[in-house]
């Protein structure tokens, strides 16, 4: 496994191998983190894993304590009561450790530890990011426990408005943590289900960032690479969890996806954002279930381009339809359900959802330009699981 042990630098400090936990004390001290508050979910906070985080800052005189508060969809009141923790007890920097609800509430947490204004101010929507006491945000170390969000490479959180069913991106560059610590072996005990959605989540960002249609080739290829990844090692990882092979692969391949769309997402997020607002569902199990959905409705637009990736994949139809068929074979083999109402969503809300869709900052970077009407008519399709 040596093979998978580096440093990079991009986009920020990396630091990638197995055990390499081990290293999270250093890493601490290196940002300047004495007293660092971790934050991670409550089912996490279980496992053997965060105790022995916390034994690492332990041991080498970190007053390291836990922060647990957080839900599957973190919303404004867990960031606020995080934030309460963080000052009660003294803390001056954060460890973030979990699946991309930990990760985004802890880099919420660092952001507002310092601020007078609301969280909502700091919505990532023109220059509000300019508002922020850059200074008083605390230094941030991260450590991804699931392949999916690659939040912890990330300068946003996504937040839940539970006041008015709004999923929100906050955002500051200096939400960046400062050391990423990718250790696939934290990643092995994770189940097959979770470790199917979130690798979907994974090749939704890579996906729609490679067919975003703004500039910026360096995206592009980093996204090229990662589709190819998941096509390779995900399989492999969902049929044995104990495969650190697959799992250093697929870890790679969520920061990658994170990394890659800052060329933009798209059309799957736009609606996965308000569904999981409305419904709390599970946001990569979201974008895998509306995947091929999505795909057709663009298909105008991005044809050309996903025949080209087709061809770098290696498929035997090199086509759209060979793509597609690609995609749909895949969520049969890990077991991703084929429509939305199979994981209880219904059609109630099918309009409210569709203008929700045009109104989210990922749909900027849909291929095609869609209307509310358009947005419920694909969320209508996939829900039916009508292809």
């Amino acid at each position: 496994m040596n093979q998978f042990t580096a440093n990079w630098n991009y986009p920020t400090s990396v630091r990638s191998g197995i055990d390499r936990i081990h290293e999270l004390a250093d890493a601490c001290k290196e940002l300047g983190i004495s007293s660092p508050l971790l934050v991670t979910d409550p089912g996490l906070a279980q496992l053997p894993l965060v105790e022995k985080a916390v034994e690492l800052c332990m041991n080498t005189d970190l007053n390291c304590k836990l922060f647990t508060d957080i839900k599957g969809n973190p919303t404004g009141k867990n960031i606020s009561d995080g934030v309460a923790a963080y000052k009660t007890g003294h803390h001056d920097g954060i460890i973030a450790l979990g699946g991309g609800s930990a990760l985004d509430a802890g880099k919420a947490i660092a952001l507002m530890a310092g601020q007078s204004r609301s969280l909502w101010s700091f919505e990532d929507v023109g220059d509000n990011w300019l508002q922020a006491d850059a200074d008083a945000i605390a230094p941030i170390v991260a450590i991804p426990t699931t392949a999916g969000t690659g939040s912890e490479v990330g300068r946003a959180s996504v937040i839940t408005d539970e006041e008015n069913q709004l999923k929100r991106i906050i955002f500051h560059p200096k939400m960046l943590p400062g050391i990423v610590i990718l250790d696939a072996r934290l990643t092995s005990s994770l189940p097959a289900k979770i470790t199917a959605a979130t690798g979907m989540d994974a090749l939704s960002h890579n996906l729609e960032a490679f067919c975003s249609p703004f500039y910026h080739p360096m995206a592009q290829g980093i996204a090229l690479e990662g589709i190819r990844l998941v096509k390779e090692y995900l399989p492999r990882a969902v049929a044995n969890g104990s495969d650190l092979e697959a799992r250093s692969q697929m870890i790679v391949a969520s920061s990658m996806g994170a990394t890659a769309f800052q060329k933009g997402l798209g059309g799957m997020h736009a609606l996965a954002h308000p569904l999981g607002a409305l419904y709390d569902a599970h946001h990569g199990l979201l974008n895998a279930v509306l995947m091929p959905y999505v795909l057709k409705a663009n298909r105008e637009a991005i044809e050309t381009d996903i025949t080209r990736l087709a061809k770098y994949l290696l498929l035997e139809d090199c086509s759209f339809d060979g793509f597609l068929n690609w995609i749909l074979n895949l969520r049969r083999e890990i077991g991703i359900p084929n429509s939305l109402g199979e994981i209880g969503i219904d059609e109630e809300q099918l309009e409210k959802v569709g203008l929700m869709a045009t109104e989210d900052p990922s749909a900027s970077g849909n291929p095609i330009t869609f209307i509310a009407d358009q947005y419920t008519t694909i969320c209508r399709k996939a829900i039916r699981g009508e292809l």
